[in-house]
């Protein structure tokens, strides 16, 4: 299973001057980057300081107030069908496991013939074939947010946003998730997470975006960030010493 190898890419993608506002108040401001095929970008900030906002935005889920959102390689191509979005809470359908991955293909268009079989294959790719026919509203957190990861990935996403993937897991679970993670990001699936965990950060991320108050404030290489952040900001977040 691959993303889309060969095809046209949709990327890079491009925010200009992206705000969004909610109540009155700035939750994203003036924001502008992209994001270029390859690294794994990960978005990392302090709780509240907009990062899922950012994803949904990137995503579409979320239209912004003032700016431009482009897929600059898209070339008249929907780029809705190339990409897709893992929750931090992904809602799971009343049916199998299996029958929740046949679904999401239907909706992303794959021909009946191919959807079981890319199913199966998807869901053991994430270690849940053997539970394949047991419901998924029984499974458990870090069994459902595999299934969700399932989802996806059985789409062939080029692109794949992961809005805090591991944040309600155990350990345990936090390892399996980040390492179907990187099978994903392997497969050529370009990978654009948010994260508050500096651990996480710092074992996932090619590049770091950091975001204080709806603001970037650095966007460089994890290895450049880490070793000399360019706000103090930052610099106080590395510290855990940024208020949250």
């Amino acid at each position: 299973m691959s993303a889309m190898i060969g095809a046209a890419t949709i990327l890079p993608l491009r925010l200009e001057a992206v705000s969004m506002m909610a109540r009155g108040a700035r939750i994203i401001d003036g924001i502008s980057c992209e994001f270029a095929r390859g690294p794994r970008s990960v978005i990392l900030g302090a709780n509240g300081a907009g990062k899922s906002v950012l994803l949904r935005l990137c995503h579409g889920l979320l239209r912004p107030n003032e700016g431009k959102i482009v897929w600059h390689g898209a070339n008249g191509v929907d780029p809705s069908h190339r990409q897709a979005m893992v929750f931090q809470r992904p809602v799971m359908l009343r049916r199998s496991a299996l029958a929740n991955v046949v679904y999401a293909l239907k909706l992303g268009r794959v021909a009946r013939a191919e959807r079981r079989e890319r199913a199966e294959m998807a869901l053991a790719r994430v270690g849940l074939a053997e539970i394949a026919d047991r419901p998924a509203r029984v499974l458990s957190g870090g069994e459902q947010q595999r299934l969700a990861l399932a989802r996806a990935w059985a789409l062939e996403p080029e692109v794949l946003f992961l809005d805090e993937p591991t944040a309600n897991l155990d350990p345990t679970a936090t390892r399996a998730v980040e390492e179907i993670i990187q099978h994903i990001a392997e497969a050529g699936t370009k990978i654009v997470m948010t994260t508050h965990n500096l651990g996480q950060a710092r074992r996932l991320a090619d590049e770091i975006l950091f975001i204080h108050r709806g603001r970037l404030l650095d966007k460089r290489p994890a290895d450049r960030f880490f070793a000399a952040p360019a706000s103090p900001e930052a610099a106080a977040f590395l510290k855990e010493e940024l208020p949250w």
